[in-house]
């Protein structure tokens, strides 16, 4: 028992020894342990995140679906019979068939894979030039950035969903992924060229940069090997996001007619054809729309579990 000289008369601040408080096991060190990389980390944090688990056991699912839809139906989508017409559901068909005949259960399971793979390759696409330009804006700013940045800006002053409408329309006769996936990527490149630049920008000036220009590395070099890695966090969030945005154009565009063609199977076209016995058969909207708001949760789930471990900002939340 001690006075701190801090005290009043009458009080006593008491110390306790070392051996009595000993720490607990959140504050234990582990010293053998090799200390985690920035993804390492990343990883650690995520499959620790219930939010992260749900999302990808769901979008697993979704991925096998699209991949080997013949693990679930061995229905042929496109085989349709009009005496089947509106029928309710069957064995071997649960969710009936649409107006003409065809199963809907079957078209729901191999419509998941033009509906992914159109989000999927937007994404790729999107993340290429959209990275590319805005890397390399942020880099080597100066007259790069200039004129980079003023053809972001024009392309990002065109709606996604009014350009591709406008495109599309014009080649109608060639619509197919291809086309979508092309029109898509010309026209939504432009948030991630900004976030890469922004992102690019940012680190260009760390002291692991300085350090690695003062021991001879050139500026691709840095660039590649020390920037980019460092700088993707952001860029790779809003991807993930997105994901389930281009899986959404697709869907509306397809539901305007100017998407995928009628003889594609996909959510979208199905969700088209079902407007119209929208008031005597809401089930035939149901399911497709119903895989397709499951898809596009499970996408801004993983977006947000990846944002919430990536993201410095929400990290001091």
């Amino acid at each position: 028992m001690s006075r701190s000289p801090d005290t009043l008369p009458g009080q006593h601040h008491y110390v306790a020894p070392a051996n009595e408080v000993p720490l607990r096991a959140v504050d234990a060190v582990d010293t053998e342990a090799e200390p985690r990389s920035l993804w390492g980390e990343a990883w650690h944090s995520l499959i620790r995140n219930p939010i992260f688990i749900i999302a990808g056991i769901m979008i697993a699912f979704i991925l096998l679906v699209a991949l080997l839809p013949g693990l679930f139906t061995d229905n042929d989508p496109k085989f349709c019979e009009l005496r089947n017409s509106y029928g309710g559901p069957q064995a071997g068909h649960p969710f009936g068939f649409d107006q003409q005949g065809c199963d809907v259960y079957a078209r729901v399971i191999h419509g998941a894979r033009a509906s992914v793979s159109v989000g999927v390759l937007t994404t790729i696409g999107v993340v290429l030039l959209g990275g590319a330009i805005g890397a390399i804006a942020g880099y080597f700013g100066g007259w790069f950035d200039s004129i980079l940045s003023r053809i972001t800006d024009i392309f990002f002053a065109i709606p996604l969903v009014l350009g591709a409408i406008v495109i599309m329309q014009l080649f109608r006769e060639h619509a197919g992924v291809v086309l979508l996936v092309s029109v898509m990527v010309v026209f939504g490149w432009t948030s991630i060229a900004r976030i890469a630049r922004s992102s690019v920008m940012s680190v260009k000036n760390a002291e692991f940069v300085t350090a690695a220009t003062a021991l001879g590395a050139g500026r691709t070099t840095n660039l590649v090997k020390h920037i980019l890695p460092n700088a993707v966090a952001p860029v790779i969030v809003t991807a993930t996001v997105n994901l389930g945005v281009y899986i959404v154009v697709e869907a509306t565009l397809s539901f305007l007619g100017v998407g995928l063609p009628d003889s594609t199977v996909s959510w979208g076209v199905d969700i088209s054809k079902a407007q119209s016995a929208l008031r005597d058969r809401p089930t035939l909207l149901f399911y497709p729309a119903g895989a397709l708001a499951i898809t596009v949760l499970s996408f801004i789930m993983m977006g947000d579990a990846v944002r919430d471990v990536l993201d410095p900002k929400a990290k001091k939340r």
